[in-house]
C-alpha cells in the first residue's frame, strides 16, 4: 500500500499546486490531507498565494483519491466548498500487514495525547508543522511537517508510506526523515 501525505496547506494555491504536482509524479493513488487546508486560522500569517477557492476547485478535481480530516482551521462553511469529506476529526486507514494508522489533524490527537492504540499502530498528525517519524512507546508518530508554513528550519514538505517505510520528503526531493514501521 502507498499513501501520500500534505498537511497544513492552509489556502495556498502555490503550496497546493506543489503538492499535487508531486502526487502526480509519485503515481500514488491516494492523497490524505491532514487539516488546516483552505483556511490560514488566526495565529498565522495570510501565506503566500492565499486563494481557498482556488485550492478547493483544485483539489475537487482529484476528490475520489483523497482522505482527509479536520484541522483546527477548518469549518464548516470550508467543506461547502469541497467535493470530499474533511469534517471527521480522524480517520482509520488499515494497512495489509494488519497495522492500523491513526491519522489526524494533531490538535485534538497527538504523540501526547493518543487515542487506545495497540502495539505498533500508527498515529499520523500534522498541526505542529514539524515533521517527525519515529517509534514513541508502543506505537509510531509520523508528521510530514508542513506545506505552506514550515517550522523548526526545516523545508516545506509531505509525507510518503511506501512499502512499509514513512517518510518525510522536502519538495527538493531530498528525504528529510525516514522510519520503518514493520
Amino acid at each position: 500500500m502507498k499513501l501520500f501525505f500534505a498537511s497544513d496547506l492552509h489556502g495556498s494555491l502555490p503550496a497546493t499546486q506543489q503538492v499535487l504536482a508531486e502526487f502526480d509524479r509519485s503515481g500514488i493513488e491516494t492523497l490524505v490531507l491532514l487539516g488546516d487546508v483552505l483556511n490560514h486560522g488566526p495565529r498565522n500569517p495570510v501565506p503566500d498565494g492565499y486563494n481557498p477557492p482556488a485550492v478547493a476547485e483544485l483539489l475537487n478535481q482529484y476528490a475520489e483519491r483523497i482522505i482527509a480530516v479536520r484541522g483546527n482551521c477548518d469549518s464548516e462553511v470550508d467543506q461547502m466548498l469541497l467535493a470530499f469529506p474533511m469534517m471527521s476529526d480522524y480517520a482509520w486507514v488499515m494497512l495489509p500487514s494488519e497495522q492500523r494508522l491513526f491519522v489526524t489533524h494533531g490538535h485534538l490527537y497527538n504523540s501526547e495525547k493518543r487515542p487506545a492504540l495497540r502495539e505498533g499502530d500508527v498515529i499520523v498528525h500534522g498541526h505542529t508543522h514539524i515533521p517527525l517519524a519515529e517509534r514513541n512507546g508502543a506505537q509510531f508518530i509520523f508528521n510530514p511537517g508542513s506545506v505552506t508554513f514550515p517550522r523548526s528550519g526545516f523545508d516545506a514538505s509531505y509525507g510518503l508510506l511506501e512499502g512499509g517505510t514513512m517518510k518525510v520528503v522536502s519538495f527538493t526531493g531530498q528525504t528529510i526523515l525516514e522510519k520503518s514501521i514493520l
